[in-house]
């Protein structure tokens, strides 16, 4: 059985960029935040803060996407980037048997001080790292392997030698002219609100070494600093067991 290259990333975690990498390579379709999509606006959304004249999709599913990429992955070789919480009422073995999972983190006062710009009244379930860790554990318990985890800032320091690495570990060939592109239009991600997050990788021309940065946790509002207490530790278990380039 053929499986569907999964990265489970958070918000605001550079995974859309790296999504964009996968895309030049060109031997894979690839999905973006399809389960995403029907969380938010589907028929029947589970958006947390969803409201009566949200957007609705009619026969947009999560089902109906789980299907979708089903019979693609049959035909072809699938990556999908998208975020645990979505789905996490759906993980049964049988479900994630279909995938090969890796992981995408990054530091939650990065993630969350960003969110929190853009959604000040978002909600723990909107960020998925309590359900990334969770997942984690769930995968590793039933393949018996620790699951490839790259971190953001790894990511973005030493991007041909974090790429590198992640493809060896899921098993794919290195593209190295994957990690440059373009600056332009970003339609294929672009179905929240017209792709407002994604200025930096319209304006981008690839994944190219950036200094590592700091967010200072003291520095965030109060309510920001509740919810990265809570999710630290999250970020920082999967840490342990991220790919060291």
């Amino acid at each position: 059985m053929n499986k569907i290259l999964v990265l489970w990333a958070t918000p605001r975690s550079t995974s859309t960029a790296f999504e964009w990498m996968m895309r030049q390579r060109g031997d894979m379709e690839c999905f973006h935040e399809p389960f995403g999509e029907a969380w938010y606006q589907g028929e029947n959304p589970l958006w947390p803060r969803v409201q009566k004249n949200s957007l609705r999709i009619p026969g947009l599913s999560l089902e109906g996407v789980f299907t979708k990429l089903k019979k693609t992955v049959a035909q072809k070789s699938v990556f999908c980037k998208d975020f645990p919480h979505y789905i996490s009422h759906l993980w049964t073995d049988e479900f994630l048997s279909h995938f090969n999972h890796s992981f995408l983190i990054r530091d939650p006062a990065k993630t969350i001080s960003s969110i929190y710009k853009y959604f000040p009244d978002f909600v723990l379930k909107e960020i998925g790292f309590l359900e990334q860790r969770e997942l984690f554990d769930m995968v590793w318990s039933n393949t018996g392997k620790t699951p490839v985890v790259i971190d953001s800032d790894d990511l973005l320091e030493k991007p041909h030698g974090t790429v590198e690495a992640y493809c060896n570990a899921v098993g794919i060939p290195f593209i190295e002219e994957a990690l440059s592109w373009e600056p332009g239009a970003r339609d294929e991600v672009s179905w929240w609100d017209g792709g407002i997050f994604h200025d930096n990788l319209r304006n981008s021309n690839g994944l190219k070494p950036q200094k590592r940065n700091y967010v200072e946790v003291n520095d965030l509002p109060d309510r920001v600093k509740e919810i990265y207490d809570i999710v630290m530790p999250q970020y920082e278990y999967l840490y342990a067991h991220r790919l060291i380039v």
